[in-house]
Protein backbone atom coordinates (compact mmCIF):
# COMPACT_ATOMS: atom_id res chain seq x y z
CA UNK A 1 0.00 0.00 0.00
CA UNK A 2 1.12 3.36 -0.22
CA UNK A 3 1.49 5.53 2.80
CA UNK A 4 4.08 8.51 3.97
CA UNK A 5 2.87 8.01 7.87
CA UNK A 6 5.93 4.02 10.73
CA UNK A 7 11.52 -0.44 17.27
CA UNK A 8 12.28 -2.40 22.95
CA UNK A 9 15.47 -1.82 24.52
CA UNK A 10 15.77 -4.42 27.00
CA UNK A 11 14.14 -6.99 24.21
CA UNK A 12 16.59 -6.19 21.53
CA UNK A 13 19.55 -6.07 23.49
CA UNK A 14 18.78 -9.34 24.87
CA UNK A 15 18.29 -11.08 21.75
CA UNK A 16 21.47 -9.85 20.18
CA UNK A 17 23.60 -10.82 23.29
CA UNK A 18 21.72 -14.21 22.48
CA UNK A 19 22.84 -14.22 18.43
CA UNK A 20 19.06 -14.27 17.30
CA UNK A 21 16.93 -11.89 15.56
CA UNK A 22 14.75 -9.27 17.34
CA UNK A 23 11.25 -8.82 16.58
CA UNK A 24 10.05 -6.95 13.60
CA UNK A 25 6.39 -5.67 12.91
CA UNK A 26 3.54 -7.48 14.69
CA UNK A 27 2.66 -11.07 15.08
CA UNK A 28 -0.97 -12.29 15.86
CA UNK A 29 -2.07 -15.74 16.53
CA UNK A 30 -5.83 -16.27 15.25
CA UNK A 31 -7.77 -18.83 16.19
CA UNK A 32 -11.02 -20.25 15.39
CA UNK A 33 -12.39 -23.88 15.39
CA UNK A 34 -9.53 -25.86 16.06
CA UNK A 35 -8.09 -23.85 13.06
CA UNK A 36 -4.75 -21.23 13.68
CA UNK A 37 -3.85 -18.67 11.11
CA UNK A 38 -0.91 -16.59 11.61
CA UNK A 39 -0.71 -12.83 10.73
CA UNK A 40 2.54 -11.09 10.36
CA UNK A 41 2.56 -7.03 9.45
CA UNK A 42 4.58 -6.03 6.90
CA UNK A 43 5.95 -2.76 5.50
CA UNK A 44 6.82 -2.24 1.62
CA UNK A 45 9.49 -1.38 1.86
CA UNK A 46 13.53 -2.58 3.38
CA UNK A 47 16.39 -1.95 4.34
CA UNK A 48 19.54 -5.26 4.89
CA UNK A 49 19.25 -4.68 8.64
CA UNK A 50 15.42 -5.74 8.39
CA UNK A 51 16.66 -9.47 8.20
CA UNK A 52 16.96 -12.21 9.17
CA UNK A 53 13.54 -12.42 10.44
CA UNK A 54 13.47 -13.30 14.23
CA UNK A 55 13.70 -17.47 14.62
CA UNK A 56 9.68 -17.53 16.15
CA UNK A 57 8.64 -16.52 12.97
CA UNK A 58 10.95 -17.79 10.69
CA UNK A 59 10.19 -21.35 12.27
CA UNK A 60 6.67 -20.68 11.37
CA UNK A 61 6.88 -19.38 7.98
CA UNK A 62 8.77 -22.59 7.27
CA UNK A 63 6.22 -24.84 8.68
CA UNK A 64 3.51 -23.20 6.75
CA UNK A 65 1.45 -24.65 3.88
CA UNK A 66 0.98 -21.38 2.60
CA UNK A 67 1.97 -18.13 2.69
CA UNK A 68 -0.72 -15.25 1.84
CA UNK A 69 0.41 -11.91 1.15
CA UNK A 70 -1.91 -8.75 -0.15
CA UNK A 71 -0.30 -9.39 -3.50
CA UNK A 72 2.74 -11.32 -4.49
CA UNK A 73 5.69 -9.47 -5.94
CA UNK A 74 6.98 -12.20 -7.82
CA UNK A 75 3.43 -12.78 -9.12
CA UNK A 76 2.34 -12.78 -13.21
CA UNK A 77 4.48 -9.54 -14.70
CA UNK A 78 1.64 -9.12 -17.34
CA UNK A 79 -0.75 -8.63 -14.90
CA UNK A 80 0.58 -5.81 -13.36
CA UNK A 81 1.85 -4.15 -16.26
CA UNK A 82 -1.83 -3.93 -17.60
CA UNK A 83 -3.24 -2.63 -14.07
CA UNK A 84 0.22 0.04 -14.78
CA UNK A 85 -1.04 0.25 -18.17
CA UNK A 86 -4.70 0.69 -17.20
CA UNK A 87 -5.04 2.68 -14.16
CA UNK A 88 -1.55 4.11 -13.87
CA UNK A 89 -0.86 6.25 -17.07
CA UNK A 90 -2.45 8.14 -19.64
CA UNK A 91 -1.61 10.47 -22.38
CA UNK A 92 -2.35 13.75 -20.36
CA UNK A 93 -0.07 12.24 -17.52
CA UNK A 94 -0.09 15.06 -15.08
CA UNK A 95 -0.18 17.50 -17.66
CA UNK A 96 -2.95 19.44 -16.16
CA UNK A 97 -0.22 20.55 -13.07
CA UNK A 98 -0.30 24.19 -12.38
CA UNK A 99 3.41 25.68 -13.46
CA UNK A 100 4.39 26.86 -10.03
CA UNK A 101 3.73 22.96 -9.09
CA UNK A 102 5.47 21.49 -11.98
CA UNK A 103 8.74 23.65 -11.26
CA UNK A 104 8.59 21.92 -7.85
CA UNK A 105 8.23 18.53 -9.17
CA UNK A 106 11.29 19.09 -11.87
CA UNK A 107 13.28 19.89 -8.78
CA UNK A 108 12.20 16.86 -7.13
CA UNK A 109 12.51 14.98 -10.63
CA UNK A 110 16.38 16.33 -10.58
CA UNK A 111 17.29 15.39 -7.10
CA UNK A 112 16.31 11.82 -7.37
CA UNK A 113 17.92 11.62 -11.14
CA UNK A 114 14.57 10.83 -12.94
CA UNK A 115 14.41 12.00 -16.25
CA UNK A 116 11.35 13.71 -17.07
CA UNK A 117 10.29 11.96 -20.07
CA UNK A 118 10.18 8.74 -18.03
CA UNK A 119 7.65 10.12 -15.96
CA UNK A 120 5.58 12.22 -18.52
CA UNK A 121 2.77 9.26 -18.90
CA UNK A 122 2.74 8.40 -15.49
CA UNK A 123 -0.93 9.45 -13.95
CA UNK A 124 -0.81 12.13 -10.88
CA UNK A 125 -1.76 9.40 -8.38
CA UNK A 126 0.87 6.89 -9.40
CA UNK A 127 3.66 10.16 -9.98
CA UNK A 128 2.83 10.61 -6.32
CA UNK A 129 3.93 7.21 -5.54
CA UNK A 130 6.77 7.16 -7.00
CA UNK A 131 8.37 10.12 -5.63
CA UNK A 132 7.15 8.74 -1.48
CA UNK A 133 9.13 5.74 -3.01
CA UNK A 134 12.21 7.34 -4.37
CA UNK A 135 11.88 9.64 -0.59
CA UNK A 136 12.21 6.40 1.20
CA UNK A 137 15.14 5.40 -1.10
CA UNK A 138 16.60 8.65 -0.19
CA UNK A 139 16.23 7.91 3.47
CA UNK A 140 18.13 4.04 2.74
CA UNK A 141 14.88 1.90 2.41
CA UNK A 142 14.72 -0.13 -1.02
CA UNK A 143 11.16 -1.48 -2.62
CA UNK A 144 13.68 -4.42 -3.87
CA UNK A 145 14.27 -5.03 -0.15
CA UNK A 146 10.23 -4.73 0.71
CA UNK A 147 9.08 -7.57 3.70
CA UNK A 148 6.47 -9.09 1.38
CA UNK A 149 9.00 -9.65 -1.17
CA UNK A 150 11.64 -11.28 1.07
CA UNK A 151 8.39 -13.77 2.38
CA UNK A 152 7.35 -14.17 -1.27
CA UNK A 153 10.99 -14.83 -2.38
CA UNK A 154 11.40 -17.24 -0.13
CA UNK A 155 8.49 -19.41 0.33
CA UNK A 156 8.68 -19.86 -3.56
CA UNK A 157 12.50 -21.66 -2.85
CA UNK A 158 11.29 -23.64 -0.66
CA UNK A 159 8.31 -24.47 -2.97
CA UNK A 160 5.60 -23.15 -0.79
CA UNK A 161 2.14 -22.12 -2.08
CA UNK A 162 1.90 -18.71 -2.20
CA UNK A 163 -1.70 -17.14 -2.64
CA UNK A 164 -3.18 -13.52 -2.91
CA UNK A 165 -5.28 -11.84 -1.00
CA UNK A 166 -5.97 -9.16 -3.47
CA UNK A 167 -4.58 -7.79 -7.37
CA UNK A 168 -2.42 -5.46 -8.29
CA UNK A 169 -5.14 -3.77 -10.62
CA UNK A 170 -7.71 -3.88 -8.09
CA UNK A 171 -5.27 -2.05 -5.87
CA UNK A 172 -4.63 -0.10 -8.48
CA UNK A 173 -8.12 1.08 -9.16
CA UNK A 174 -8.63 2.33 -5.95
CA UNK A 175 -6.15 5.25 -6.75
CA UNK A 176 -7.67 5.49 -10.33
CA UNK A 177 -11.60 5.25 -9.81
CA UNK A 178 -11.45 6.68 -6.20
CA UNK A 179 -9.74 10.08 -6.57
CA UNK A 180 -11.46 12.64 -9.28
CA UNK A 181 -8.42 13.79 -11.73
CA UNK A 182 -8.53 17.15 -9.80
CA UNK A 183 -8.47 15.10 -6.46
CA UNK A 184 -5.32 13.20 -7.91
CA UNK A 185 -3.39 16.36 -8.76
CA UNK A 186 -4.17 17.47 -4.92
CA UNK A 187 -2.80 14.16 -3.94
CA UNK A 188 0.56 14.92 -5.80
CA UNK A 189 0.87 18.10 -4.62
CA UNK A 190 0.43 17.00 -0.89
CA UNK A 191 2.60 14.40 -1.84
CA UNK A 192 5.56 17.44 -3.25
CA UNK A 193 4.70 19.52 -0.28
CA UNK A 194 5.41 16.93 1.98
CA UNK A 195 8.71 15.86 0.63
CA UNK A 196 9.52 19.27 0.33
CA UNK A 197 9.17 20.47 4.16
CA UNK A 198 10.93 16.52 4.73
CA UNK A 199 7.55 15.66 6.40
CA UNK A 200 7.98 12.69 3.93
CA UNK A 201 11.88 11.73 5.43
CA UNK A 202 10.61 12.45 9.31
CA UNK A 203 7.43 10.25 8.69
CA UNK A 204 10.29 7.33 6.89
CA UNK A 205 12.08 7.09 9.76
CA UNK A 206 9.06 6.92 11.95
CA UNK A 207 7.95 4.35 10.46
CA UNK A 208 10.96 1.98 9.67
CA UNK A 209 12.08 2.26 12.93
CA UNK A 210 8.40 1.20 14.67
CA UNK A 211 8.65 -1.97 12.38
CA UNK A 212 12.26 -2.68 12.77
CA UNK A 213 11.22 -2.95 16.62
CA UNK A 214 8.25 -4.39 17.27
CA UNK A 215 7.39 -0.91 18.90
CA UNK A 216 3.79 -1.90 19.58
CA UNK A 217 3.41 1.94 21.17
CA UNK A 218 5.09 3.40 18.05
CA UNK A 219 2.90 1.20 16.05
CA UNK A 220 -0.42 2.08 17.98
CA UNK A 221 0.72 5.84 18.02
CA UNK A 222 0.83 5.74 13.85
CA UNK A 223 -2.48 4.12 13.64
CA UNK A 224 -3.65 6.97 15.66
CA UNK A 225 -1.91 9.26 13.47
CA UNK A 226 -3.45 8.23 10.58
CA UNK A 227 -7.09 8.19 11.68
CA UNK A 228 -6.14 11.80 12.72
CA UNK A 229 -4.67 13.08 9.58
CA UNK A 230 -7.14 15.48 8.02
CA UNK A 231 -5.11 16.27 4.97
CA UNK A 232 -6.83 14.99 1.72
CA UNK A 233 -3.82 12.31 1.30
CA UNK A 234 -4.16 11.36 4.77
CA UNK A 235 -7.92 10.68 4.46
CA UNK A 236 -7.86 8.86 0.88
CA UNK A 237 -5.13 6.68 3.38
CA UNK A 238 -7.32 6.03 6.14
CA UNK A 239 -10.92 5.75 4.17
CA UNK A 240 -10.05 4.29 1.00
CA UNK A 241 -6.57 2.25 1.28
CA UNK A 242 -6.87 0.78 5.17
CA UNK A 243 -10.61 0.92 5.93
CA UNK A 244 -12.24 0.33 2.70
CA UNK A 245 -10.01 -2.57 1.83
CA UNK A 246 -10.11 -4.19 5.58
CA UNK A 247 -13.14 -6.00 5.60
CA UNK A 248 -12.44 -7.55 2.19
CA UNK A 249 -8.78 -8.78 3.75
CA UNK A 250 -10.54 -10.12 6.98
CA UNK A 251 -12.67 -12.00 4.46
CA UNK A 252 -9.69 -13.57 2.81
CA UNK A 253 -8.33 -14.61 6.21
CA UNK A 254 -10.87 -16.25 7.40
CA UNK A 255 -11.73 -18.59 4.09
CA UNK A 256 -8.06 -19.22 3.99
CA UNK A 257 -7.85 -20.80 7.85
CA UNK A 258 -11.53 -23.06 6.44
CA UNK A 259 -8.48 -24.02 3.99
CA UNK A 260 -5.57 -24.56 5.59
CA UNK A 261 -3.82 -24.67 9.14
CA UNK A 262 -0.92 -22.55 10.63
CA UNK A 263 -0.74 -20.52 7.43
CA UNK A 264 0.64 -17.62 7.98
CA UNK A 265 -0.60 -14.56 6.23
CA UNK A 266 1.56 -11.33 5.54
CA UNK A 267 0.34 -7.44 5.08
CA UNK A 268 1.09 -4.05 5.56
CA UNK A 269 1.39 -3.35 9.48
CA UNK A 270 -1.65 -0.38 9.51
CA UNK A 271 -3.91 -2.87 8.16
CA UNK A 272 -3.38 -4.65 11.73
CA UNK A 273 -3.48 -1.62 14.01
CA UNK A 274 -5.77 0.71 15.51
CA UNK A 275 -9.60 0.99 16.02
CA UNK A 276 -10.80 -0.06 12.61
CA UNK A 277 -8.05 -2.89 11.12
CA UNK A 278 -8.49 -6.37 10.35
CA UNK A 279 -7.40 -7.83 13.88
CA UNK A 280 -10.46 -5.86 15.31
CA UNK A 281 -13.14 -7.27 12.27
CA UNK A 282 -11.55 -10.61 13.00
CA UNK A 283 -12.74 -10.01 16.67
CA UNK A 284 -15.76 -8.48 16.37
CA UNK A 285 -16.51 -11.45 14.18
CA UNK A 286 -15.77 -13.78 16.50
CA UNK A 287 -12.00 -15.24 15.95
CA UNK A 288 -9.61 -15.41 19.17
CA UNK A 289 -6.99 -13.18 18.13
CA UNK A 290 -3.50 -12.91 20.62
CA UNK A 291 -0.91 -10.44 19.70
CA UNK A 292 2.35 -12.29 20.32
CA UNK A 293 4.28 -8.92 19.84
Amino acid sequence: MFCSLFFFAFGSAWAAEQGAAPNRGALFKVQQNGQTLYLFGTIHVGAKDFYPLEPRLAGLLRQAPVLALEIDPLGDPQKLARAVQQHGLSAQGSGALAPAWRQRLERLLKQYNIAPQSVASMKPWLLATMLTVSEFAAQGYDASLAVDAHLSKQAHAAGQKVVELESAESQMALFDQKMTPAEQLTFLEEAISGIEDKEQASQAREIAQAWRSADVKALDALALKAEQDASFSGRFVQKVLLEGRNPALADGLVALMARENNSVAAIGVLHLVGKTSVTELLRERGLTVERIY
